[in-house]
């Protein structure tokens, strides 16, 4: 690998002013007395939930002998429409008890000065994509409204699969794209890796770009090093790189990465990637450099490559759907809960 390079000439990794938006906090790592208090609303987090709501039940568990990890989200969603009541009000509360968990974090991070007077907050993530994990938002919306905290939850608008590699075209101003209809995006997570080929919007802001091509990989169940992650990382942009020419796609020189942890302005990763494949906080390691030695140029200009926090990545896809409100946040449940505070510019 080259010698690690500095801020890209557009912006620094990890920057507190974009475009739209400051970033005005970000991967806060609460704690209490038994460790990261985000665990606490995390998708592991709900797994335990149902996975004791099940020990309590003595023969009459709606999932039968089933292990708890192979319980799909559909199925669970399934079950929310079933003729049984006492099926339904299993999950119900479920639901109800990771609702209260996810209220409690969030009163939490409401008291951080980074997040003062939040109005909004996206919960993004898996989770966010299923029914259970909607009436579990709603539901801890309703609680922090009944306490007259100012703030509302919502889930996430696009897939949650595709909500950061959406979100990366705010990384970086306008005219980078100028003349380019499409750009590539990575978005790095503690169990997949999820790399995009994004169209971009014929709006100004960006309302109507999406996701024309992806590329999923469940890294966690191959256990990679972490040269091999890189390596396969950079394969996945090299695929979706030749779908963009076989469209005819005038595709930018421009990747957007979102990664957890916090992002330092060279592009290292200081603390934060412990859920990633191998040591990413590394002092030697470099992921927007690793990758530009992968794809130096694409359509004959020199690659740009942008990193920032995971979920930071998620909210700013949000951008055109935060006009009418100051400041906001997105919380992601994923193997942790990511996190992040906007304000408007």
């Amino acid at each position: 690998m080259s010698d690690p390079v500095l801020a890209s000439p557009i912006a620094s990794h990890g920057a507190a002013t974009l475009t739209s938006v400051t970033v005005d906090a970000y991967n806060a790592e609460l704690r209490d007395k038994d460790g990261f208090l985000g665990d606490r609303a995390s998708r592991r987090a709900f797994w335990s939930i149902l996975d004791q709501w099940r020990d309590k039940l003595d023969g009459d568990d709606p999932f039968g002998e089933a292990e708890t990890a192979d319980i799909s989200k559909r199925k669970l969603d399934k079950l929310l429409t079933d003729e049984r009541p006492e099926a339904v009000a299993f999950v119900h509360g479920v639901i109800e008890e990771f609702a209260q968990e996810l209220a409690g974090v969030t009163r939490r991070f409401l008291k951080l000065k980074g997040w003062k007077d939040t109005q909004r907050i996206v919960v993004g993530g898996g989770m966010s994509g299923s029914r259970a994990g909607q009436i579990a938002i709603a539901r801890a919306s309703l609680l922090l409204k009944a306490e007259a905290l100012g703030v509302e939850l919502r889930p996430i608008t696009h897939e949650p699969d595709q909500a950061a590699l959406i979100g990366a075209v705010h990384l970086a101003p306008s005219w980078i794209f100028s003349g380019h209809d499409s750009l590539l995006a990575v978005d790095i997570g503690g169990t997949n890796i999820r790399a995009g080929l994004v169209e971009l919007g014929k709006k100004k802001d960006q309302s109507r770009t999406k996701v024309a091509g992806i590329e999923i990989w469940r890294h966690r169940e191959d256990e990679p090093s972490r040269e091999q992650a890189v390596a396969r990382i950079g394969a996945m942009l090299e695929s979706l790189a030749a779908q963009a020419k076989a469209e005819k796609r005038a595709l930018a020189p421009f990747i957007g990465i979102g990664c957890p942890g916090i992002i330092e302005a060279d592009g290292r990763i200081d603390r934060g990637g412990q859920n990633l494949p191998g040591n990413w906080e590394s002092a030697r390691f470099n992921l927007p450099q690793a990758l530009t030695d992968i794809l130096p140029k694409i359509g004959g200009h020199a690659t740009t490559v942008l990193m920032h926090n995971d979920a930071v990545l998620q909210g700013l896809s949000e951008i055109p759907n935060m006009q009418d409100v100051e400041r906001w946040g997105v919380m992601t449940i994923g193997t942790g809960l990511g996190n992040a505070r906007f304000s408007n510019r």
